[in-house]
């Protein structure tokens, strides 16, 4: 039996999987359930694991729909007993008091878990992301930007990047103290850092967020964070760095196996890409697969919103995916293609007219994407799909009647293909590759479907 060292909640499908990605590929045995998963469920899986994941929606919640969700979440992941309870957040940690609120989470999870503490950490050097005295610094391109400053984060449609500093951030949205422990904190000795920390928790700070520039820090706050663990409740905030910390500590120390090798999982016949992001990164990889035969089926995105237009434009759908299939081309069905795309501002003059939220804009579009996903799995039995967009993976694969997955191969950095098992044997087996809008080269689908890194 596995020692189950480290429980998840990721609040969206991405960072789930970014999340089971980190520890496994670390020989970290690691499941990831959709929604709830039954008690039964969840121990059936236990013996072989040493970590469980819940890949949950959070990300687009208002606080009202937190308080509604998180508590029994948190709960089921709690009473499995591990020193460490992560929920798991986009490495953008973008979030607002009012949608996908990370401090409001923090709030809940402190009264559910009752931790000892809580901790931050939210670098991941390997995906660009850094942490500086506080700051929250992104790659984009050639070059580096604070999160306020960044070209996309700081313009995001629903929660846009107004402050780079973690600290302040998070003090937005909730009241919970926070102390950092910087770059320089983190040259000292072993046991200065240990007193650091502990003198932090000891003047009143609720929550430590620690800097991360490089894997060296990620290294030590993993090694600091286990030993803290074996005697205390930890509940930890941030990105898939969390992840990386903890694996690659318990690696080297022994605690887990050596990972086995992940060969390739080989190409399938034909492959079904469901595409959600605005993201430029997503629209380039979209060009460069159409410009290796894949088929594009835009969305006419305004009628998929409308529930009176909704089933008919998804039947369009549905015919011209299958017509391209039966005419053994690979397929990419969109909601847009590029910021720019002019179906963005239609679609928001639709919601409005209708006077929908528009907070609810990603999940209704990624629930129908999820449905015509659905058809033409069912109509067409293929083995392999692809789902680009937080929101859209979030959404569309519950509707697809999976309970959980496994890792299968990496393909990309925070995007890779993994293994599915469904009560539905239409569904069971089915391989599932998911990537977060700016995540992957322009070939990414075309690794997608020729199984390959």
């Amino acid at each position: 039996m596995n020692p189950l060292l480290f429980a998840f909640y990721g609040d969206d499908f991405t960072g789930s999987a970014d999340a089971m990605e980190a520890l496994t590929i670390n020989g970290v045995k690691t499941a990831l359930f959709l929604g709830h998963p039954t008690q039964e469920r969840l121990q059936a899986e236990l013996a072989d694991l040493n970590a469980v994941g819940i890949s949950g929606v959070s990300r687009t919640m208002t606080p009202e729909q937190m308080d509604a969700e998180l508590p029994d979440q948190l709960s089921l992941l709690n009473s499995l007993g591990t020193g460490i309870v992560h929920y798991k957040v986009c490495a953008t940690f973008d979030s607002s008091p009012t949608i996908g609120s990370i401090g409001h989470a923090a709030d809940i999870a402190f009264k559910v878990i009752n931790p000892d503490f809580g901790v931050i950490v939210q670098g991941i050097p390997l995906l660009g992301r850094y942490i500086a005295f506080g700051n929250h610094f992104t790659v984009y391109g050639d070059d580096r930007f604070r999160l306020d400053r960044h070209p996309v984060m700081s313009k995001h449609p629903i929660t846009p990047m107004g402050e780079g500093d973690l600290r302040v951030h998070f003090n937005m949205q909730s009241e919970k103290n926070v102390k950092l422990i910087d770059l320089v904190h983190l040259t000292e000795s072993d046991q200065a850092l240990s007193e650091r920390f502990d003198r932090c928790i000891e003047e009143g700070n609720e929550i430590v967020l620690f800097d991360t520039l490089d894997d060296t820090h990620l290294m030590r706050i993993g090694e600091l964070l286990h030993k803290k663990s074996q005697t205390k409740k930890i509940f930890g905030l941030g990105s898939s760095g969390f992840e990386y910390a903890m694996a690659r500590y318990w690696r080297r120390e022994g605690i887990v196996s050596e990972p086995e090798p992940f060969g390739p999982a080989g190409p399938v016949d034909q492959l079904i890409v469901i595409s959600g992001s605005a993201a430029a990164n997503t629209a380039e990889q979209i060009r460069y697969a159409v410009a290796q035969g894949f088929v594009s089926i835009p969305l006419h995105t305004d009628r998929l919103v409308d529930d009176a237009a909704a089933e008919e434009e998804r039947n369009r759908a549905i015919s011209k995916g299958l017509e391209a299939l039966s005419q053994e081309k690979n397929i990419i069905i969109s909601a847009t293609i590029g910021p720019d795309d002019p179906i963005i501002e239609k679609t928001r003059d639709t919601i409005n007219q209708l006077g929908i939220d528009p907070s609810e804009t990603g999940p209704r579009i990624a629930r129908q994407q999820g449905l015509i996903l659905r058809e033409l799995l069912q109509e067409t039995g293929l083995g392999r799909v692809c789902v680009a967009g937080g929101d859209t993976c979030s959404y569309a694969l519950r509707q697809l009647d999976i309970h959980s997955l496994k890792l299968l191969m990496p393909i990309a950095p925070a995007a890779p293909l993994c293994d599915t098992a469904s009560d539905n044997p239409t569904f069971d087996g089915l391989q599932v590759a998911s990537k977060g809008g700016q995540i992957g080269a322009p070939n990414y689908f075309l690794q997608v479907l020729e199984g390959k890194v």
